[in-house]
């Protein structure tokens, strides 16, 4: 192709640069004066034509023997529409501190690799974009959002310290139904307005550590319905480091916490490693919620250092190990569990299990068995056996609330008598305190006659008391003498309680092989 009439000098300048692979560069060496977000006039020496940016794209000059052809462009203020809709572009794309005057179309294109560092452009078209390698937007500021619909991204979308604007609906990224070979990173992002990733598919981590994500007035500031994530989500905090990322940082550095402000959604998630929820901020109002129905990960971190200000749902949700923190959770009313099914279990920090218990409660407002018992099976796989008895009486306990009156009576004895037989040592205790003052009794008032005067058989006011605890064991006493008056009172007394004592201990004694 041979150069067309008319280029500036800068645009010749490109057209070279473009043949050989190398950059062309004609910022200031100013950073103030290069920062393409800032009123600074760029004169006609800093400025490219969008039309000859996309005849070399599309139709460029052959490169150069032993070069590869890539279109580089550093400081410039691109004019005019870029719009290379349906196009199939080879040459490799990378523009830096650049300026557009007008939005970026890319719809239905196919690309090799797309690197857009900081540049200002006032919209991101590309729905069905796809791509060989990966699509940078690292450090851009986008005014009036990003649309990347359906599209298909080889290897990596990065998107770090990016600010990005909401669109006329309202949105700041509408990427429903992405799909991403590896990762996404978009670290210490500001975005002001809803992202969307609905149905994405990511082939590596989603990481959205640092970022604020903003849509006060909307419903979801980040509504991400049955995306999959084969690696990790992390909402968590972030540093900077260069363009690409944070990771994790050394010591002494300054770090920034996640915050969205407005409803998370992952509602039918499915993340292949886990979500790490922590040094984040969640600010809710209205309707908006934490809602993490029906996800299902190997891993769910929710180590907050303060609970959301709105509402927490986990129903239906599968987790295989649950780490959560105490200040993570909201008040009573705001926490929905129903469904919800754990492995294992363990604490960020102090979490008693007196407060674990409570946190049950307020969850289940109105009385539920399956949270305690997912609870207590966790904390029995633990190896916390002990504990796991005392929420399962908490559940017994939860459950005499909802008993008419005589089922609630029933309860108090057995919780008093031996912990609904989650306590069994108390029975033997209570039949030892009752077997003495029996003995006592009876052994302070004259010896009763026998029923049969021809046996005479021998008193002894201890087995007789015993006789009388023990419905189902006959010691040959209880039945012969006769009583009368008090003693007669305080035998009746005995055998009843002792048929009460009897049944409890025996209802526990079920559970017990039940557990085993």
């Amino acid at each position: 192709m041979t150069e067309p009439q008319g280029l500036t000098s800068t645009e010749e300048h490109l057209w070279e640069t473009f043949r050989r692979g190398d950059l062309c560069d004609v910022r200031t060496g100013d950073p103030e004066l290069d920062d393409p977000t800032a009123q600074h006039d760029w004169g006609p020496e800093r400025t490219v034509r969008a039309e000859i940016i996309a005849r070399l794209l599309l139709d460029g000059p052959p490169h150069e023997p032993g070069r590869v052809a890539a279109l580089k462009l550093a400081g410039a203020a691109i004019t005019g529409l870029l719009n290379l809709a349906g196009g199939r572009v080879v040459p490799y794309l990378e523009l830096r501190n650049c300026r557009f005057d007008t939005e970026i179309r890319l719809p239905e294109a196919h690309f090799a690799t797309i690197r857009l560092i900081r540049c200002a452009i006032p919209r991101f078209e590309a729905a069905r974009l796809a791509t060989a390698g990966d699509l940078h937007l690292v450090q851009s500021t986008i005014e009036a959002g990003i649309r990347l619909t359906d599209a298909h991204i080889g290897t990596d979308l990065l998107l770090n310290q990016m600010t990005v604007r909401r669109d006329r609906n309202g949105r700041a990224v509408s990427a429903d139904g992405l799909t991403v070979g590896q990762d996404v990173e978009a670290e210490l992002i500001t975005a002001d307005g809803e992202i969307s990733l609905r149905s994405a598919r990511i082939g590596g981590r989603l990481s959205l550590r640092g970022s604020e994500l903003r849509n006060p007035g909307g419903r979801y500031a980040l509504n991400a319905a049955r995306v999959t994530v084969e690696h990790t989500l992390y909402l968590s905090s972030g540093w900077t480091s260069g363009y690409y990322g944070g990771g994790t940082p050394p010591m002494g550095v300054r770090t920034r916490r996640f915050v969205a402000e407005g409803g998370i959604r992952l509602d039918d998630g499915r993340f292949g490693n886990g979500i790490i929820a922590d040094k984040a901020r969640f600010l809710l109002s209205g309707a908006q919620q934490l809602s993490l129905r029906r996800i299902q990960t190997p891993e769910l971190r929710l180590a907050l250092e303060e609970p959301p200000s709105g509402r927490i749902s986990l129903a239906g949700a599968r987790v295989g190990n649950l780490t959560d923190a105490q200040s993570s959770w909201p008040s009573a009313g705001r926490i929905d569990l129903a469904g919800f099914t754990y492995e294992t279990i363990a604490a960020h920090g102090s979490f008693p299990l007196h407060r674990r218990i409570a946190w049950l409660a307020d969850a289940t407002p109105e009385y539920n068995p399956e949270p305690y018992e997912h609870l207590a099976q966790a904390l029995r796989g633990g190896g916390e056996d002990n504990d796991a008895r005392e929420v399962l009486l908490a559940r017994q306990r939860r459950r005499r609330e909802t008993l008419p009156l005589a089922g609630t009576v029933w309860g108090y004895v057995q919780d008093i008598t031996v912990g609904y037989g989650y306590r069994p040592g108390r029975a033997a205790l209570w039949l030892a305190v009752l077997w003495a003052v029996g003995t006592t009794y009876f052994a302070c008032g004259p010896a009763p006659l026998p029923v049969d005067e021809h046996a005479w058989p021998h008193w002894n006011p201890a087995l007789f008391s015993l006789d009388l605890l023990l419905p189902f064991v006959d010691l040959g006493q209880s039945h012969a003498w006769r009583l009368a008056g008090t003693a007669q009172w305080g035998a009746t007394v005995m055998t009843l309680v002792g048929w009460i004592l009897a049944t409890t201990v025996a209802a526990g004694a079920s559970r017990l092989l039940r557990r085993g």
